[in-house]
C-alpha cells in the first residue's frame, strides 16, 4: 500500500539530520511546495538560524501554523532500532527523530493546506492562510520565533489565529491540546561565604549552611492557588554547587538554580519581588541573575478554541480535553500579539526518546483536522 502524501513528505524532512540550529533544507522543501499554493515565501535568517514566513492571500484574517523544523539530537544511533534518519514505516509506525517532534506534524500542516486549497472553497478567498517555520525552538529559542514576531511587529502584520504544531496528544491524536502555558522564570543564586578549615570553623563562614533555612522556607512558600485553567504556580530547585571537592574546606560561596512555573495568578514581577523579600530577611551575602523564559498566556474561548474542537471531534469523534499543562512553546512569543493561540499535534509518548516514532494513521487523521480547521476558521471569519 503506497504511503499518503503526508507520510512521504514527513519521510523526506525527517531524513535530513536538522539538529539545532540546523535546517538541512527543510524549509526549502517546505517553501516550494506552498509557493506552488500561491504562497509568497520569505527566508528570514538571523545569525545561524533560518526561518521560513509565507503568506497566502491579499487581506481578511490571517491563520498561520507555527512549527519548526530542528531536532533534538539523537545520540548514539546504535541505541536505535533503525537509524534514527532512516524515517522506516513499519507496523503502521513512522521512526525517526522529528517524526513526533515535529516533522510530522509540518506535513500534515502543508498537505492540509494543498488540500483546503484544492477545494476551491470561496470563503478561503477572504481568510490568508500563513506559516511561521524556524530551525531555532530546541535550542536557546533567540533567533527564531521571537526574532520573527519582533520584525512582523516593526512591518505592522499581525496574525489573528495561529496553531502551534507541537506534539500535544496523550495516548489518541486531538485528545489534547494546548490553549495556554504557564510562564518560566529561571533564578542563579550564588550565595557567598568565607573560606576556611572544617576544624575551625568559627574562622569561616559556611554559604551552605546559610543558605539551608533559605531554601528550606523558599521552598515552602504557596505562591498562588492557580484558576480554572492553571494550577498553581510551582518552584523547583534544580541545581545546588558548592565546596572545593576537599573535604576538609568550608566552601567560599553555594551556587543555587531554581525555576518558577507560573499562573496568570502571579507574574514575573512579583515572584521576583517575593524571593528578594526572603533573600534579605536571611540576611545573606548573595548575588542573583534572572532570566525570564515566557509568560504566561491562555487563548480565551473564541473562534479558534471552538474551531479546533469540533475539528477534532469531527474527525476522531473525541471531545478534547483543553488544557495548559506541560512546558513551554514558541507560543508564547506569539500569544502576546493579540493572536489566538492554540498547540495542536501527534502523540508526545516518545518525543525527544530513543526510538522517536509516531502511528501513520494518526499523521494522517491529524492532516485531516488541519484541513476541517481551515475551512471553519475560513467560515466562522466570513459568519
Amino acid at each position: 500500500m503506497s504511503a499518503s502524501p503526508t507520510i512521504k513528505l514527513a519521510q523526506q524532512l525527517i531524513k535530513r539530520p536538522s539538529v539545532t540550529p540546523a535546517d538541512e533544507g527543510c524549509q526549502q522543501l517546505m517553501a516550494e511546495r506552498l509557493e506552488a499554493l500561491g504562497f509568497a515565501c520569505e527566508n528570514l535568517r538571523f545569525e545561524n538560524v533560518d526561518n521560513l514566513w509565507a503568506v497566502r492571500g491579499e487581506s481578511g484574517p490571517l491563520l498561520v501554523f507555527a512549527g519548526h523544523t530542528d531536532v533534538v539530537p539523537s545520540g548514539d544511533s546504535k541505541n536505535w532500532d533503525h537509524d534514527p534518519y532512516s524515517a522506516l514505516v513499519e507496523d503502521g509506525m513512522l521512526h525517526g527523530r522529528g517524526a513526533a517532534d515535529m516533522k510530522g506534524s509540518l506535513a500534515a500542516m502543508i498537505t492540509a493546506c494543498e488540500s483546503a486549497v484544492a477545494t476551491g472553497h470561496p470563503s478561503l478567498d477572504t481568510l490568508r492562510l500563513g506559516f511561521l517555520i524556524t530551525s531555532d525552538e530546541e535550542g536557546i529559542a533567540v533567533n527564531g520565533t521571537r526574532r520573527v514576531i519582533d520584525t512582523l511587529r516593526e512591518r505592522g502584520e499581525q496574525i489573528d489565529f495561529c496553531i502551534v504544531g507541537e506534539p500535544s496528544s496523550t495516548t489518541a491524536v486531538g485528545d489534547t491540546i494546548r490553549i495556554g502555558r504557564r510562564g518560566s522564570l529561571s533564578a542563579a543564586l550564588t550565595i557567598f561565604g568565607k573560606q576556611g578549615h572544617v576544624a575551625y570553623p568559627h574562622l569561616a563562614d559556611n554559604p551552605i549552611h546559610r543558605a539551608m533555612p533559605m531554601l528550606a522556607q523558599l521552598s515552602a512558600v504557596t505562591w498562588d492557588s492557580g484558576n480554572d485553567a492553571f494550577p498553581p504556580t510551582t518552584l523547583q530547585i534544580s541545581n545546588i554547587a558548592g565546596g572545593t571537592g576537599a573535604n576538609n574546606v568550608i566552601p567560599g560561596s553555594c551556587k543555587i538554580e531554581f525555576n518558577f512555573r507560573f499562573s496568570t495568578e502571579s507574574t514575573h514581577e512579583g515572584l521576583i519581588a517575593k524571593t528578594t523579600e526572603l533573600l534579605e530577611a536571611h540576611d545573606l551575602d548573595y548575588k542573583i541573575d534572572w532570566h525570564l523564559s515566557g509568560e504566561p498566556f491562555l487563548t480565551r474561548p473564541g473562534l479558534l478554541r471552538n474551531a479546533v474542537a469540533a475539528s477534532i471531534e469531527e474527525i476522531t469523534g473525541l471531545k478534547t480535553e483543553q488544557s495548559t499543562a506541560g512546558g513551554t512553546s514558541d507560543g508564547r512569543f506569539i500569544a502576546p500579539t493579540g493572536a489566538e493561540v492554540v498547540e495542536l499535534g501527534p502523540c508526545n509518548a516518545t518525543i525527544h526518546q530513543v526510538n522517536e516514532r509516531i502511528s501513520t494513521a494518526d499523521l494522517d487523521t491529524l492532516a485531516l483536522i488541519y484541513e476541517r480547521l481551515i475551512e471553519r476558521i475560513a467560515v466562522g471569519v466570513n459568519a
